[in-house]
């Protein structure tokens, strides 16, 4: 039997690389390298995957877990180091599939992965779940030859779990921090660890997921590229939901064009979504060729500063009202304020409460037999089973769904569903954008998400600026249904034409 001296809890232990050659890569070169810089290094075979992934599996380690505990990466696939080395042999054998071919990829702990890694959404509940089936997008990364590094933490349940639990926060996973400030700003939610642990450099993109904010908001605060597609542009099935009207999962990336590679994978048809068949083009969109330095020029921005910039302190305000003059600088036309109608509704989350029970209950009914939760029901009285654990927040929300009937029949889930379509569409969203000839809509951070949501419209975030005290300020760009490539070219217009975007100090 083989003798070793075991490392564990052992304190001090060198955290660098002994590798020279990786060690002065990752310090002086994996850094914000983007996906084009990583795929030209790996056919100049100056890099593999493999050491891609050992390099950043390392820094998962170092800033991680350690140091101020950024808490972004739940757990990590096991089979990561392997799995890259086969992408290492076939593009050598048969070249590239694509620009995700052998690049590690985070994604959200609601995502189902057929593999060793479990799929929670942050509740110990579910912490023992493997799903039996790849989700529609972790079939799409495995296709383009991605490497599925990982799960990272989130709000739990996505934040419709009760009120008053801080953004980052699972039961499971304890709390994910903002890498520009860990314990001053908040990280966002719900895709909190996708989006710290692709601010922090743990990979090269992540997937998140959106009901209403919930990539916009860690992008946004994160200093990232979040892409909130229009629902139905990704397929949803084997997600782990909260109502079906406005679930999406979506990119966040460091770059507009990193975000757009994977925008390109998790696009496509899916005959198990009907979601998806209301997509004109579901055949599939390359939306990397609308990535346009002039993408502004000509283009009718509206900004909707009604309520949506009333949130920003001084120093923000500040920040957006540049970001509104680099616009016109740019060639736009910016139509300054515009008002959605609707802004002042007295809007609520009663879609969600019903459509919650129903969708949770549906994906619950098809967990591994092992697992004892079976409805929302049974998450609930988990939870006060093991509530030292479980319940630091409470589950008033959980509640609250569970006293619906789960069959989506009452008056008044019906009667909120169609107000909700008609003031998000015809008396929101289409409105402004008709009434003032409009391409999109401006609003800072995530603070206009809840509309757009509500329409399962577009929005795409971009880093705008930082605060006096380095707190990320993001400006967010929307459109109408299926307003993707617009979007994407003056997204990434603003971000070539300003470039304001630097990595946080860990």
């Amino acid at each position: 039997m083989l003798k070793y001296e075991s490392k564990l809890n052992v304190k001090g232990i060198d955290s660098y690389m002994k590798n020279p050659r990786l060690k002065k890569l990752q310090e002086e070169w994996l850094l914000e390298a983007t996906i084009d810089e990583m795929q030209e290094k790996l056919e100049k075979g100056e890099v593999s995957s493999k050491e891609l992934v050992l390099m950043y599996l390392h820094r998962i380690a170092q800033k991680d877990k350690n140091g101020p505990a950024i808490n972004s990466v739940l757990e990590v696939n096991p089979d990561a180091v392997q799995i890259a080395a086969a992408l290492d042999a076939e593009r050598k054998l048969k070249g590239s599939r694509g620009p995700l071919h052998g690049i590690p990829v985070l994604i959200k702990d609601n995502i189902d992965t057929a593999d060793k890694m479990h799929t929670s959404a942050g509740s110990l509940a579910l912490k023992e779940s493997v799903a039996k089936e790849d989700s529609y997008v972790a079939e799409a990364l495995r296709k383009a030859g991605a490497v599925i590094l990982g799960k990272t933490n989130m709000t739990e349940w996505a934040n419709f779990m009760t009120e008053g639990m801080p953004s980052g926060y699972s039961s499971r996973g304890g709390q994910v921090l903002n890498p520009y400030g860990p314990g001053n700003f908040d990280v966002g939610g719900s895709s909190s660890g996708s989006g710290a642990a692709i601010a922090s450099n743990f990979a090269a993109v992540s997937v998140g997921t959106e009901t209403s904010g919930s990539i916009l908001s860690p992008a946004s605060q994160n200093s990232l590229v979040g892409i909130k597609p229009t629902v139905g542009l990704i397929s949803r099935r084997g997600i782990i939901p909260i109502a079906h009207s406005q679930d999406t999962a979506g990119p966040m990336a460091r770059t507009v064009r990193d975000a757009v590679y994977l925008l390109d994978v998790l696009a496509g048809n899916d005959d198990r979504d009907p979601a998806v068949q209301n997509n004109p083009e579901s055949d599939y969109t390359e939306f990397a060729g609308f990535l346009d330095e002039n993408g502004l020029k000509g283009k009718r921005i509206g900004i909707a500063r009604e309520v949506y910039f009333d949130y920003l302190s001084g120093d923000k305000l500040e920040v957006m009202n540049h970001a509104v003059e680099q616009l016109k600088a740019l060639g736009a036309e910016v139509v300054d304020p515009v008002e959605i109608p609707s802004t002042k509704n007295n809007w609520k989350y009663d879609v969600l409460t019903y459509e919650f029970k129903a969708d949770l209950n549906a994906y619950l009914r098809g967990v591994a037999p092992h697992i004892k939760v079976k409805s929302l029901a049974d998450v609930i009285a988990f939870n006060l089973e093991n509530s030292e654990a479980a319940l630091k927040y409470g589950q008033t929300i959980l509640e609250e769904a569970e006293r619906t009937s789960g069959t989506l029949t009452e008056e008044a889930y019906i009667s909120s569903l169609e107000e909700d379509v008609y003031f998000s569409t015809e008396e929101g969203i289409d409105h402004v954008l008709k009434e003032h000839h409009l391409d999109a809509i401006v609003t800072p951070n995530n603070f206009g998400a809840g509309i757009p949501a509500k329409a399962g419209y577009p929005s795409i975030t971009v880093p705008a600026g930082y605060s006096l005290e380095n707190e990320p300020v993001g400006i967010t760009f929307t459109g109408t249904a299926f307003s993707e490539a617009g979007l994407i070219s003056m997204a990434y217009a603003f971000e070539q034409g300003t470039k304001v975007r630097k990595s946080p100090l860990l």
